[in-house]
């Protein structure tokens, strides 16, 4: 434990002084990331086993030299309309009122970004999100004015609760006990990035919430910085677990920005662990996923606890792979 808070104290100090160092040099003397490495585009890597469907539709459209925000729209489309998902869209379980609220965000490459939050009644917020983003000069809609918008758009307005879902809220009702549970409630997110053959990145992060959250909770998922985060001069990141561990470090802007020092996508990710681990407390009880990757194409990932797994496209190869975590058993 102390070889432990030694080695947190030692991390945190330097990423403080290599980001005081930058803030002090003109923007065009900044270090920039630069590695000598082959690029590997395109790619597409995706959080947790429903990732994979994600990626496979993804790839059509970067095998074919299409556009990564394209690739992760239609990759996360996938799993929002799989009803057999109960934590994303379509099935998604309900909060505690019975009322099933979406939230999503996607970025492009140009830094525009779009994302609705407590979104009824919508089997596809991820693309409203997008219509959000390239219709508006908003970046986030919430709640009725959400819904409106999307019905404005033309997107259907359909029952979104499942029957699966609905029996289980109804069995959860006879004791209304809330307990998210490590790496089955907790994986509440589809959270995607692709490169494409241009070099270029986005990102995208859709989810139904929390099972049983409080009506109106909104996660990490839909918020810019938060759930994910993208600058098409350095890499992106998603963030996939309990919500507000991100929300209070803004993981995924961070873990970019210690990319934009020059961390590999796995330093940054790691990090951006060790904070949670560092300022949350209670942090043991909850699960926080990242995943990041770079202009060449480097990824990392990292989580709280064993359990998280990910999903990565590269080299004609469509992967599923275990995190490493930070509470290993001693």
């Amino acid at each position: 434990m102390n070889s432990r808070r030694k080695f947190l104290k030692t991390t945190g100090l330097a990423s403080i002084s290599v980001l005081a160092a930058s803030a002090c040099q003109p923007a065009d003397k900044k270090k920039k990331n630069k590695r000598i490495v082959e690029p590997v585009k395109p790619l597409a890597i995706s959080t947790w086993k429903n990732g994979m469907q994600a990626n496979e539709a993804g790839w059509k459209v970067l095998s074919a030299g299409g556009r990564a925000l394209d690739a992760v729209e239609q990759g996360v489309k996938v799993v929002e309309a799989n009803p057999d998902d109960m934590s994303v869209g379509y099935g998604g379980r309900p909060d505690r009122d019975g009322i099933v609220t979406l939230d999503a965000c996607i970025m492009d490459e140009t830094g525009n970004a779009g994302s609705v939050c407590a979104l009824e009644n919508i089997k596809h917020p991820i693309s409203v999100a997008r219509r959000v983003m390239e219709k508006t000069p908003h970046v986030m809609l919430a709640g009725d004015g959400a819904l409106q918008f999307a019905i404005e758009e033309g997107f259907p307005k359909e029952n979104i609760l499942t029957e699966k879902a609905r029996k289980q809220y109804v069995e959860w009702r006879k004791t209304s006990d809330y307990k998210p549970v490590i790496n089955i409630e907790n994986h509440d997110t589809i959270g995607m990035l692709a490169l494409d053959q241009t070099g270029n990145i986005s990102g995208a992060c859709t989810t139904s919430g929390l099972a049983y959250k409080m009506h109106g909770r909104v996660g990490d998922s839909p918020i810019i910085g938060a759930g994910m985060y993208c600058d098409n001069e350095v890499g992106g990141a998603v963030a996939t677990g309990m919500g507000e561990l991100v929300m209070k470090t803004l993981g995924s802007f961070l873990v970019v920005e210690l990319m934009n020092q020059g961390a590999t996508p796995q330093e940054a990710v790691e990090e951006a662990i060790y904070r949670i681990v560092k300022k949350i407390p209670g942090y043991q009880d909850f699960q926080i996923g990242y995943l990041a990757v770079n202009k060449y194409g480097e990824t990392g990932a990292y989580s709280l606890h064993k359990g998280f797994n990910y999903a990565l496209y590269a080299n004609q190869e469509n992967k599923l792979i275990d995190s490493d975590y930070y509470l290993k058993q001693k």
